[in-house]
């Protein structure tokens, strides 16, 4: 063997530290600024957030001026006007929180179903139900104000039907004992859509023996769905029934845009009580207040993914 074919091997070695070094920094020169506008926008957030909590501040004053837990104490006990607000906020999130995930369920199911069952213009049709999730939220929700007004389409509608009696001279939104309503289907509505598409591709991963065979045994389409199909989409339901939780508990923007809370704090909920105790109260030292809604709400998200893992783990 010839002294050059020793040497390159060696060559070789001396040179891999220093080229895997090299090909490590070029890694972390593509991750660091991703790193570092999450170290910024997202830990330092964060905790100035969690720290907040602690604090009462306008957001103008050089100084925050420490509180300890005293704006926990003042939303859950001890300010009247807050835990007031708070208390009748929690229980209006507390019926949507219930209400939008069970009627997405019952809605989504039976449409997924009927949709797996044809095969004629199925693309056609998925595309159709998928269009209320594509849609920018903020445009559907001023659509659909326009159409529940005291002189919208819904009302016209109605009273060309001859169901005058069920129009709303106030509109639907200005009604308190409709506007929650109201906007729970509205919720619904907008939710529908993944749903119906999570619930279709567990029905088209379900192997089609399983159903064949409870038919030959004599198992009604009923049946069918109740023994064999609604079993086997549970896991999907608990990831449905978990998104719904979610959405409810930290959106608030459809009742910020159709009713900001009203008529008289009829559609009020947790976030739009935090975004108000945030921004609406001017110079007043209400952030600190707003921080600790929202760490109660992170708290009560936490809880729930956490009761929904577990029950999620008893269906598998």
């Amino acid at each position: 063997m010839s002294t050059t074919s020793v040497e390159l091997p060696a060559r070789r070695l001396r040179e891999q530290p220093p080229a895997r070094w090299r090909r490590r920094l070029i890694g972390w020169a593509f991750v660091a600024p991703a790193v570092a506008l999450f170290l910024l926008m997202g830990a330092y957030t964060i905790v100035s957030g969690f720290l907040l909590s602690f604090a009462k501040w306008n957001g103008f004053t050089p100084e925050w001026r420490w509180a300890g837990l005293g704006n926990y104490a003042d939303l859950l006990y001890a300010d009247p006007s807050l835990t007031g607000d708070l208390r009748r906020a929690a229980g209006n999130t507390a019926q949507v929180m219930v209400a939008v995930p069970l009627l997405t369920v019952a809605v989504s199911l039976p449409l997924a179903v009927m949709l797996n069952s044809i095969t004629r213009l199925r693309g056609v049709l998925r595309s159709v139900y998928f269009l209320p999730y594509v849609t920018s939220g903020i445009a559907v929700y001023f659509a659909w104000r326009y159409v529940l007004a005291p002189d919208g389409a819904l009302n016209l509608l109605l009273g060309s039907l001859g169901l005058g009696s069920l129009r709303q001279p106030q509109g639907f939104l200005g009604n308190p004992d409709t506007a929650l309503p109201t906007l729970i289907v509205i919720l619904v509505w907008s939710s529908v859509p993944v749903a119906t598409l999570l619930y279709l591709s567990g029905l088209q991963a379900i192997d089609r023996s399983l159903v064949e065979a409870a038919q030959i045994d004599g198992a009604g389409s009923w049946h069918v769905l109740r023994r064999i199909i609604w079993p086997l989409l549970r896991p999907i339901t608990m990831a449905i029934v978990l998104l719904g939780v979610r959405d409810t508990l930290h959106g608030f923007q459809i009742f910020l845009i159709a009713t900001n809370g009203g008529p008289g704090g009829h559609t009020d909920v947790l976030g739009l009580m935090a975004y108000r105790l945030a921004f609406m109260k001017g110079l007043a030292p209400s952030l600190g207040h707003a921080s600790a809604l929202g760490w109660l709400l992170f708290a009560g998200a936490v809880l729930l993914t956490l009761a929904n893992a577990r029950l999620l783990r008893r269906a598998q």
